[in-house]
C-alpha cells in the first residue's frame, strides 16, 4: 500500500518517531490496545510539506490521524478521538478508556491538554528541539535564538513547578486515574533534560513519570534514559 493512501480498516496515523506529539498518539493506542496503520515520514528532511502529504494536511505536521472520513490533525484531538472510541457509554467511570463520560470529567482533562499545548509545548519542548534538534519545529520560527532558549527554559521550569504542586495533591493529574491528560503532558516532561531542563528538583513530577512507564503497554521514546544521543551523533 502506498504511503499516502490511507489504511482502509486501522486508523493511519502519520508520524516521525522523534516526534513528542506522534509519540504521545502512538503511546496511547498501545495503551489501550489500538491497532494503528503507522507511516512514518522524514520530518527533518521535509517530508511533511510534499504535495502527497499537504493533500492530507494542509498545516503540513504530525502527527495526522486518517480513519475512515475523518481527519484529526492535532494531537489532542487524535488522544480524545482515540480515547473516546474506547469508551463504553454504560459505564460512568470509563476506567480503561482513558477518557471520561462526564462533561465537567472532560473538561478538567482538557484543562491539562492545553497546558500541554501551551505551557509545556513552549518551554521543555522548545528546549529540546533547540538544544537536541538544532531547531524550533513549533511555529516560533526557524531561529534558534538565545533569547527563545532562556525564555523556554523559563516557562519550562515554571511549568514543572506547577506540575509538581498537582502531583504532590494527587498521584495523577486528572480524576485520579490515568487519562489522556497524563499522556498529553507525560513526554515532553519526561524528556526535558534533552533541553538542559533538569528535573531533579521536581520529585513529585519524578514519581509520576515512573508511575506513567509501570502502565501496562507501555512503550518508550528515545530520549527517556539517554536525553544526551542525539547530541553524539
Amino acid at each position: 500500500m502506498s504511503k499516502w493512501v490511507p489504511s482502509e480498516s486501522a486508523p493511519t496515523l502519520y508520524s516521525y518517531k522523534e516526534s513528542g506529539n506522534s509519540y504521545k498518539v502512538r503511546l496511547l493506542a498501545a495503551l489501550l490496545d489500538i491497532t494503528l496503520d503507522i507511516r512514518e515520514l522524514d520530518f527533518l528532511n521535509d517530508e511533511q510539506h510534499s504535495p502527497e502529504f499537504l493533500a492530507i494536511n494542509p498545516r503540513g505536521e504530525v502527527p495526522t490521524l486518517v480513519h475512515g472520513e475523518h481527519i484529526f490533525t492535532d494531537s489532542s484531538a487524535i488522544l480524545t478521538y482515540l480515547a473516546g472510541t474506547r469508551s463504553d457509554p454504560g459505564s460512568e467511570q470509563l476506567p480503561s478508556s482513558y477518557w471520561a463520560s462526564d462533561v465537567a470529567d472532560q473538561a478538567k482533562i482538557v484543562d491539562w491538554l492545553v497546558f500541554a499545548a501551551s505551557w509545556v509545548q513552549y518551554g521543555v519542548c522548545t528546549a529540546r528541539a533547540i538544544l537536541s534538534f538544532k531547531g524550533l519545529y513549533n511555529g516560533l520560527g526557524t531561529a534558534s535564538t538565545e533569547q527563545t532558549l532562556q525564555e523556554a527554559t523559563i516557562r519550562g521550569h515554571k511549568s514543572l513547578e506547577i506540575l509538581d504542586i498537582q502531583l504532590g495533591k494527587a498521584k495523577w493529574l486528572a480524576l485520579g486515574r490515568p487519562t489522556i491528560a497524563d499522556v498529553g503532558v507525560f513526554v515532553y516532561v519526561a524528556l526535558a533534560p534533552m533541553g538542559d531542563i533538569s528535573l531533579e528538583k521536581y520529585a513529585n513530577v519524578r514519581r509520576w513519570i515512573e508511575d506513567i512507564k509501570r502502565l501496562e503497554r507501555f512503550i518508550p521514546i528515545d530520549g527517556l534514559d539517554d536525553p544526551l544521543y542525539r547530541r553524539r551523533t
